[in-house]
């Protein structure tokens, strides 16, 4: 009797223990991640082409997030340096305002001279907070123009639920975002090349006129020599933020944004997601370039139809069994009139999943359609005769 009791107890605990398993992994595989089952406060897994979720909590809850604050920075500076024509080698004076500013620093003197270039690694590398200030001063003239130019150009990246009122991530009530926003604005930040080659950057040496300075510095997200495929882009921390990363990776043609905020084992959890995110999703090609996928009539023609479709491959991340679920729904324009040459906007095609949107795509004419001649309309007129 005592026997069947002990096997009884056995058979109840593994029961219990199976169930918390597989509760744990059905709350995953939804694509929300509860907030026992990873430790960040607020956290998204998103491919970055498209800008798909594949996993979040809390993505919308508006956050401090400390120096992740200059990925942010940093792609304002390169652009607009790009929009002014200003050379990024040019060296600058240092500003008086840049000296002395607490936390993470590269020690900057007052007058000392530095390349843009050189200050913008060691924003990203160090987390410099005086280099973030001499970036915002001479680029902006101020912190406050600064930041102007940071909403602005978070706005254009795709933030909705963020305000920025400084350079660097040190704590102001003013001064927040979400997860999702900072995964928009890594996305976006990523498609600018020298962005892109600055977050992966894991050792740079820069030039300075001041002796006895860091000349040398390293990166300090690990998971650049640690995770496969790892290309980026920025730590932070406060005491009102705690433990923040935006992390990005490559592979096989997917690249993966994980952002964890107020996330003490922030290097642990991004690795997961990304992780996951690799293991279960793929790059697939929902359109294929040049294929017709629908026809315009053609007023005035010597065809009376021309094949519309997409002039690139589209690919999407998608789930196993999801991409035999995409529907595409072509929505040509009525009528073009005549001649029409090859690549002419004719209308949208909208890709769905479980009769969600999941994008628009431009249609274009994929092929010619000349005009009637003069010899076509006396053709034309014998026949009706």
């Amino acid at each position: 009797m005592k026997r069947i009791q002990f096997s009884l107890i056995i058979l109840l605990c593994l029961i219990f223990a199976l169930g918390g398993f597989l509760h744990f992994n059905g709350r995953l595989n939804r694509g929300v991640i509860q907030s026992n089952a990873l430790g960040g406060e607020c956290m998204i897994t998103v491919e970055a082409s498209t800008g798909r979720i594949l996993y979040g909590h809390n993505y919308n809850k508006k956050r401090p997030m400390a120096s992740v604050t200059k990925i942010l920075t940093a792609i304002a500076v390169i652009e607009n340096f790009a929009e002014n024509g200003r050379d990024l080698n040019a060296k600058i004076k240092v500003p008086a305002a840049a000296v002395g500013i607490e936390g993470s620093s590269i020690y900057l003197a007052a007058e000392e001279e530095i390349s843009t270039l050189d200050l913008l690694y060691g924003l990203m590398l160090q987390s410099g907070n005086d280099c973030a200030v001499a970036l915002a001063v001479v680029t902006s003239g101020s912190i406050d123009g600064f930041s102007a130019l940071m909403n602005k150009t978070a706005l254009r990246a795709g933030a909705k639920n963020s305000n920025f009122t400084n350079p660097h991530g040190l704590h102001q009530d003013k001064h927040y975002t979400t997860a999702y926003d900072l995964a928009m604005i890594t996305a976006y930040a990523m498609k600018n090349p020298l962005f892109k080659e600055i977050a992966a950057t894991k050792r740079r040496e820069i030039e300075r006129t001041r002796k006895e300075s860091v000349h040398v510095i390293i990166n300090k997200n690990k998971l650049l020599s640690t995770f496969d495929g790892s290309d980026g882009v920025k730590t932070g921390f406060t005491k009102k933020a705690g433990r923040c990363l935006v992390a990005s990776a490559t592979r096989d043609g997917m690249q993966v944004i994980a952002v964890v905020l107020n996330c003490g084992p922030m290097f642990e959890d991004c690795a997961t997601l990304m992780n996951k995110a690799f293991r279960e999703y793929r790059m697939e090609k929902i359109a294929v370039a040049f294929k017709p996928l629908a026809e315009v009539n053609i007023a005035n023609g010597r065809k009376n139809t021309v094949h519309v479709g997409v002039v690139k491959d589209i690919y999407y991340p998608l789930a196993a069994g999801e991409l035999e679920k995409i529907e595409l729904e072509a929505k040509p324009l009525a009528a073009l009139s005549a001649p029409v040459r090859k690549g002419k906007q004719a209308g949208a095609v909208d890709f769905r999943l479980n009769k969600q949107l999941l994008l628009s795509e431009k249609l274009y004419t994929i092929e010619d359609a000349p005009a009637l001649k003069i010899d076509d309309y006396l053709k034309k007129i014998l026949i009706d005769w």
